[in-house]
């Protein structure tokens, strides 16, 4: 085996070394850890003797079980974490401990997928994920109480999935010590900081983190996504433009990119940036942005087949992202003036929402959208009361970056069903605070109150029409 390793320094991508490793194959573990000596000298890094210990151990015996992790651990390092990453990583990583059950990295990574995908909902976040994070990480933990990776991977199960963030915090700053040097931990403080609202501090941990990890382009991203909730858009475009650089033409960052240019009301610059894009099925962020595109443009006529299309033959491994798409098909039909066939998608739509709820009872996103199904059929009170639910099951107090889409599923609703001092006094509610958003192009903004059909009702309300011209709020506007 021949193994040919070059020394770039990430931060001007300048080469500092190469050398060539010709061994036998027969124990691919001391090979890395014979590189990762080679490298540490050529930096003249003196290697403590606790991380030597790390260097030498082998994480597993199963050569099957380390390539499904490997493979699992790449999904991880994609852009985005999309349904479709979430769902591969798990699958190898699944199929990692399926092969050496004593894998304790491979428990610990896969306990860290579930439940990135539980908060963030790229996996269904049902009881059984949540169990099954829990357990992957007891089982890191019970199997290597020292590694790091398990100790994070506790920490990031409290964090995401019960929302106990004090014990998070622990977790995290007692696997600081076991993990020298990497980005994770203050990647983990990043995201339980901004959720806690706590703005300032997650920046000054992006920071950290992006300095230890000056390429990861996941990072980067969640960082523009961080600027893009505190609508700093100018800092995330830079921060997206940072990930083009590294990953040319990726799909997510560029429609990252066009929703940002939404959100500015650059109309025409969000067109050019998602015309060359191609989405394929699963790739839901890019579809609805495309949608949302021509919805805002007034003419979705040109998007509704491609919706059609893939609605006819839906991925069930996407489960309620297919049954969000049929909203957007009937959001699209209605504008479109084709009334019969949004109410047939709404329909369809709020069926489907309704058999998912039954497992995921407290799910804001799933009741979210079961409201705009129920606004868009007429049902007023159902659409109001599930809007109040979705408040109640996620409030802004325990999670300050998705906590406040309920209130914008309220103020969307009441906006339709003829409330118009319920819609304006979440829209001002909204507008004075950083959030993730309900649809692609982020939180609301002035220019997107302009553009978006369903605020029509309010265009005559002047306290709506002083929203709507006012300035989009600045980065101290907290």
């Amino acid at each position: 085996m021949r193994v040919n390793v070059q020394l770039i320094k990430a931060a001007n991508d300048s080469h500092l070394w190469a050398d060539t490793f010709d061994r036998k194959l027969t124990d691919i573990f001391s090979v890395e850890s014979e590189v990762a000596k080679a490298i540490a000298d050529q930096l003249r890094a003196h290697i403590t003797g606790q991380e030597e210990q790390i260097l030498a151990a082998k994480p597993t015996d199963n050569p099957e079980a380390y390539d499904a992790y490997l493979r699992g651990l790449a999904y991880t390092l994609k852009t985005t974490t999309s349904p479709t990453n979430a769902l591969a990583a798990q699958k190898y990583l699944r199929e990692a401990v399926r092969l050496d059950p004593k894998f304790a990295l491979s428990w610990a990574l896969l306990s860290y997928v579930d439940a990135s995908g539980y908060i963030i909902q790229s996996l269904e976040p049902t009881v059984a994920l949540r169990e099954e994070t829990r357990q992957a990480a007891e089982t890191a933990l019970t199997l290597q109480p020292n590694l790091g990776e398990a100790v994070l991977a506790e920490g990031y199960y409290h964090y995401a999935c019960l929302k106990d963030y004090d014990t998070a915090v622990r977790y995290f700053e007692q696997a600081r010590p076991l993990l020298p040097n990497s980005s994770r931990i203050p990647e983990s403080l990043a995201y339980l900081t901004r959720r806690r609202g706590q703005w300032d501090q997650s920046e000054s941990y992006f920071n950290e983190a992006e300095r230890l990890d000056p390429r990861n382009v996941n990072l980067l991203n969640e960082h523009a996504g961080s600027y893009i909730l505190l609508r700093r858009f100018p800092e995330a475009l830079r921060k997206v433009d940072q990930v083009l650089d590294i990953t040319p033409d990726d799909l997510d960052t560029l429609t990252v990119k066009a929703a940002i240019a939404q959100a500015e009301g650059d109309l025409p610059r969000a067109a050019a940036l998602l015309a060359p894009l191609h989405p394929n099925a699963d790739d839901s962020y890019a579809l609805e942005t495309q949608v949302y595109q021509e919805i805002l443009e007034r003419r979705p006529a040109q998007i509704t087949p491609r919706l059609k299309e893939i609605l006819a033959k839906p991925d069930p491994a996407l489960g309620p992202i297919n049954s969000e798409l049929r909203f957007w098909l009937g959001w699209a039909q209605e504008v479109a003036d084709d009334h019969a066939a949004a109410q047939a998608s709404w329909s369809q739509a709020r069926s489907e929402l309704e058999s998912f709820l039954k497992e995921q009872r407290d799910n804001y996103f799933l009741i979210g959208y079961l409201a705009l199904t129920n606004m868009g059929s007429g049902d007023k009170a159902a659409a109001l009361a599930l809007s109040e639910r979705a408040m109640a099951a996620l409030p802004i107090e325990k999670d300050a970056v998705t906590g406040p889409i309920p209130v914008e599923i309220l103020a969307r609703v009441a906006a339709q069903m003829g409330e118009p001092d319920r819609a304006i006094a979440a829209l001002q509610k909204l507008l004075s605070i950083p959030y993730a958003g309900a649809f692609p192009a982020g939180p609301l903004t002035p220019a997107l109150l302009r553009l978006d059909p369903m605020f029509d009702p309010l265009r005559n309300d002047p306290r709506f029409q002083k929203l709507a011209e006012s300035a989009a709020p600045k980065a101290g506007d907290k």
